[in-house]
């Protein structure tokens, strides 16, 4: 089934108590993709960079079936750079650096090989230029998935509200979901939010797993307690590839469906904090996700009589 991942590609330079890194390949739609990869192929990408971009991840990008014809090279500008630092609780960051740079005035082409795409995932970008997106395709996709967060709730909150109409699912964290809905309860703040427009909304907890909202029906999927967790850096996005990338492969848009891709997602963004930056991602086999997928059903499984 054909998927379209729209969103970054850029350096990060990481700090954790673990360790730090220099300019490493990171950006949405980097992790989104090789995460989704494991699913379905190819991947296409919609994305920008500069002349500096890193070309082997762009080949290894190639050797597992994701398309970049829709990535534009700026060969005189430089790629989006983020630089963050992680506090002991790895739950919370610093931002120490944030250069737009190509990103800044990103317009996205999509090319005619990409139209017809049953599959959308918009990772997170400014509001505008994921709506800009969705209007360029000639067909609307069977899901268009999509990330945010506060930054635009803060900058462009009335652009962010015109896009959410036009998307299937949301996927935010706990404080986003509370600060775009004004409600401190999380089930009260899911029915704000799918009030605007999406008819499925994830809210991720992080450490604490994430919870998938539809209509008046919850389901929540625990994380999985490791041993050494190096760098949370793109687990919502590896997250996001794995739901993407499982509904796509499985071409099936049910709750009950969604709930599954739910624990796929936890499972590829288990993978992600293992290392720093994509290194995890890279070489994973199929049976090192069914095993860890396996860990989430036991993780949750139990036999009870009710009385």
């Amino acid at each position: 089934m054909s998927l379209v991942v729209v969103g970054s590609m850029a350096f990060d330079a990481l700090e954790t108590p673990f360790g730090k890194t220099d300019k490493i390949v990171g950006g949405a739609a980097t992790y989104i993709s090789l995460s989704s990869s494991y699913f379905v192929k190819p991947v296409n990408v919609v994305s920008v960079v500069g002349g500096d971009f890193d070309q082997d991840h762009v080949a290894l990008m190639h050797q597992r079936n994701i398309s970049t014809e829709g990535v534009q090279v700026k060969e005189n500008e430089k790629s989006f750079f983020w630089s963050g630092r992680y506090f002991n609780d790895m739950n919370s960051r610093e931002t120490l650096v944030t250069e737009l740079n190509v990103l800044g005035d990103f317009d996205p082409i999509i090319p005619d090989s990409y139209q017809g795409c049953e599959y959308l995932m918009l990772g997170n970008l400014a509001p505008q230029v994921q709506k800009t997106v969705i209007e360029r395709l000639t067909e609307r996709p069977k899901l268009v998935v999509m990330d945010t967060m506060n930054f635009w709730m803060d900058i462009a909150l009335d652009e962010l509200k015109e896009t959410l109409k036009l998307v299937d699912v949301l996927s935010i964290n706990d404080e986003e979901a509370r600060q775009l809905s004004g409600e401190y309860s999380l089930v009260k703040a899911a029915k704000k939010i799918m009030a605007m427009g999406p008819k499925f909304l994830i809210i991720k907890k992080g450490e604490h797993g994430a919870l998938l909202f539809n209509e008046d029906k919850v389901f929540f999927a625990p994380a999985l307690p490791l041993e050494e967790v190096f760098d949370p850096t793109g687990a919502g996005d590896t997250f996001a590839g794995g739901f993407i990338g499982y509904i796509a492969s499985t071409n099936d848009i049910s709750f009950e469906n969604m709930k599954r891709a739910i624990i796929y997602g936890s499972a590829m963004a288990s993978f992600c904090v293992e290392k720093f930056g994509t290194e995890r991602l890279k070489n994973l086999t199929q049976e090192e996700i069914e095993n860890r997928v396996q860990q989430f059903v036991n993780l949750v499984a139990f036999d009870t009589v009710l009385q």
